[in-house]
């Protein structure tokens, strides 16, 4: 197969514009202007569809934000969630921020086929499913969409569902003892109604995260599914390939695609090399 030199060139090109801007971006702070198209294309002697390409990259991957009228701005920092290989088990370190929650429905209904299979209960089993907008330091992160069954929480109110940590709710208040969960993550893009929730584009990119809870008796007690925003949102792996020094205690904060405070009584929360979030005990 024949390379294209003309290709190949304006893709090497585009890339180092790329790294230029890059440079520009870490060395400056979310919400940051940085110089404008004209300055650019100037400074770094290329075209102006060759600066917009590599601009586009950096937008679609959440770097960089274009406001109409005024310019380019550094982005928001992401919410990253790193993976840690220690002991044949990925370590989920807490993500920073202030996540809080609005509920956007809650309701009690029949399973139906689909839920009632994950729930290992009848189609016809009453089910709370309440949908939740998540948020950090205030601005939309998430959408979450939670069944459990109708008869572990009776007296579930909004404001568990708003306030505190849902799992030690379900502890303290209901006798729900978590244990394991089973979750996957998948890409995906928002549909225009969850565009609208998540203030970004229609069809951007998103990553879905599914889980399904049990207790420590092995039975399910929750059935989730959660659409987080891929412009704001990373998943990082460190693979421990041979002998280290002892890592210090990751910081405090929340499990992105897992209720804020601990799994399970206090214990770390893991995810096997099978994708089983476990609570250690």
């Amino acid at each position: 197969m024949e390379i294209d030199p003309a290709a190949s060139g304006a893709m090497l090109k585009r890339e180092r514009v790329r790294d230029a801007i890059l440079e520009l971006i870490e060395a400056r702070s979310p919400g940051d202007a940085i110089p404008s198209e004209r300055s650019l294309c100037a400074r770094l002697g290329v075209s102006r569809p060759t600066l917009r390409a590599a601009v586009d990259e950096l937008v679609v991957a959440g770097l960089l934000v274009r406001e109409h009228g005024r310019g380019m701005f550094v982005a928001a920092e992401k919410i990253t969630q790193e993976l840690v290989a220690e002991r044949n088990s990925f370590t989920l370190p807490r993500a920073g921020g202030v996540w809080t929650s609005r509920v956007l429905e809650s309701r009690t209904l029949p399973a139906g086929a689909r839920v009632g299979r994950r729930l290992r209960m009848s189609p016809a089993a009453r089910i709370r499913y309440v949908a939740r907008l998540r948020l950090v330091d205030g601005a939309p992160m998430a959408i979450e969409h939670l069944h459990v069954p109708a008869d572990l929480v009776p007296g579930l109110t909004g404001e568990e569902l708003e306030q505190g940590d849902l799992y030690e709710h379900f502890g303290d208040r209901h006798g729900v003892r978590v244990s394991e969960a089973v979750q996957s993550i998948e890409p995906t893009v928002v549909t225009r109604a969850e565009a609208d929730l998540l203030d970004v584009p229609e069809l951007s990119p998103a990553l879905l995260f599914e889980r399904l809870t049990t207790d420590t008796g092995g039975r399910p007690v929750e059935y989730v599914h959660s659409l987080y925003r891929g412009d704001r949102y990373r998943i990082v792996s460190r693979l421990t390939l041979g002998p280290s020094a002892a890592r210090a205690k990751p910081p405090e904060g929340h499990h992105p695609g897992i209720p804020p405070g601990d799994f399970a009584s206090g214990a770390p929360v893991t995810l096997s090399t099978h994708g089983v979030v476990q609570g250690g005990g």
